[in-house]
């Protein structure tokens, strides 16, 4: 499996201090169509990948 940057990202970490800091919203609309993020939500276990979704709100992964 290879190893992403997703879980150190900057701009998560912006959006998980202030969902609604400036690049906090940057971040939660990047997700959208980022392929990173993609494989890296779908290469969690279904545990793991359901708390994220929650978290986030993110109905496609729930």
């Amino acid at each position: 499996m290879t190893k992403h940057n997703c879980e150190k990202c900057g701009f998560r970490a912006k959006y998980d201090n202030n969902s609604k800091s400036f690049l906090g919203r940057i971040w939660k609309w990047h997700i959208a169509f980022c392929p990173g993020w993609k494989k890296y939500i779908t290469s969690l276990r279904e545990d793991n990948r359901k708390k994220l979704a929650e978290k986030y709100d993110l109905k496609k992964y729930k």
